[in-house]
């Protein structure tokens, strides 16, 4: 006998139920190892690179040029590296933030410099209290961004026109506040070159550092897991934790003895990862990141969400102003002068290459300020491998070209890649 088939509402209510959306990083995580290794191929395959192309470049970097020259790998020729890449990481932070809105800004180097000079004639020449000319220097720094960055949002000007009118202006305004001497030394008491050549010789400062870094890491995992599961969302389970934790231990350690080898932490060193902890929680962890990456992901659904574009835009731009302020002290404060030469020469091709290289986006949405000092070292590696085997700077520019070419290349390929598969 043939039964009848429901009809209407009766239809829905006897209707089996409908299968339950699972969480793919549910899957891959009950699959253990094979899970995790089928993750990371899929991933591969639809561009989802991440850090990967720059660990490997640095990896194929130290390996190449330590075989040519055991000097590189010194811990001497390795801690200095981790001094000299500090001011043009701090510039690329800024840059990054730049990037992620899928903008360029071609005046931080201008910018880097000018802000040097101010604290130079205001502490050295005028006598200004070193902290307040510090405070001076930086916030005129955000403040040429917040201009750039007005014409940018408000009047609807390019930021590509608005910050290459602006490297002419600013470098032209470094040029009036040096004057006619061109050049501003600045004392090695200096609170800026204090910043910079301040080692702690202790071995403890080193591991303690190591530890206490490692120790946050882990207790902010264990407590965002927490976060997770309680609110019945995905989470990693304690034993993928546990292992990122060793992998960064390990790492940390390392960086730590090899430090204590030569003559110990570098005061610079440690503000630039105090600086990115900082700076990376705000930017994934806080409502304005959130906002940062949607503005740069689609502007025009950002702003039907109800976000306010404009600041955003006005306030990325004084960011980056700000910080290439602060990058801009560093590099006065390591060779302990402010010149009519500041910000110039290739600094702004490094930290736009710096900030690509490392693995943020051109095209927006998608980086990490970590991007700046993985970028960094990349670029510094490079030179300083360059510079120990005598190569000439003609060379130096034609290879670091080539680098950022290739970290272009590469973001390209990647974007179409996921494209393709749907994920971008």
């Amino acid at each position: 006998m043939t039964r009848n088939r429901p009809h209407g509402d009766d239809a829905q209510e006897t209707a089996p139920d409908a299968t339950p959306a699972v969480d793919v990083r549910l899957l891959v995580r009950e699959q253990g190892i094979r899970g995790y290794v089928g993750e990371f191929w899929r991933k591969l395959r639809s561009g989802e690179l991440g850090s990967l192309p720059v660990v490997l470049a640095v990896i194929i970097i130290w390996t190449v040029f330590g075989s040519l020259n055991s000097t590189f790998l010194s811990a001497q020729n390795l801690s200095d590296l981790s001094q000299q890449i500090v001011g043009t990481g701090m510039i690329a932070v800024g840059i990054v933030f730049v990037l992620l809105l899928g903008e360029i800004d071609l005046s931080v180097g201008s910018v880097s410099g000018l802000c040097a000079a101010i604290f130079a004639v205001l502490n050295v020449l005028n006598g200004m209290n070193e902290w307040l000319a510090l405070l001076i220097a930086v916030l005129s720094g955000a403040a040429t961004g917040l201009i750039q960055g007005f014409f940018f949002a408000k009047v609807g000007v390019p930021a590509f026109v608005v910050t290459l009118a602006g490297n002419l202006a600013w470098n032209g305004l470094m040029l009036q506040v040096l004057g006619s001497s061109g050049t501003v030394n600045i004392p090695s008491e200096s609170i800026v070159a204090e910043l910079y050549s301040t080692i702690f010789h202790s071995p403890a400062a080193a591991y303690v550092t190591a530890a206490v870094g490692v120790g946050l890491f882990l207790a902010a995992s264990l407590m965002d897991a927490g976060r997770r599961r309680a609110a019945k969302v995905p989470s990693r389970p304690v034993a993928e934790i546990v292992l990122r934790t060793v992998v960064l231990a390990a790492i940390a350690f390392v960086t730590a003895y090899i430090l204590n080898q030569y003559q110990g932490l570098p005061l610079a060193l440690l503000i630039f990862l105090i600086l990115l902890v900082v700076v990376d929680f705000v930017l994934r962890r806080t409502t304005y990141g959130r906002k940062v990456f949607a503005v740069g992901g689609n502007v025009e659904g950002a702003r039907r969400a109800g976000i306010g574009v404009p600041f955003i835009r006005m306030s990325v731009f004084s960011i980056a102003g700000a910080m290439a302020a602060v990058g801009g002290l560093f590099l006065a404060g390591q060779i302990q002068s402010a010149s009519q030469t500041s910000g110039g020469g290739n600094l702004l091709m490094n930290v736009i290459a710096a900030a690509v290289i490392g693995g943020t986006s051109l095209f927006g949405g998608r980086g990490s300020v970590w991007s700046a000092l993985l970028g960094a070292l990349v670029i510094g590696s490079i030179q300083s491998g360059m510079n120990i085997m005598g190569v000439s700077n003609a060379v130096q520019f034609m290879i670091t070209g080539s680098v950022l070419l290739a970290a272009v290349v590469v973001d390209s390929l990647s974007r179409k890649s996921q494209k393709a598969a749907g994920r971008a």
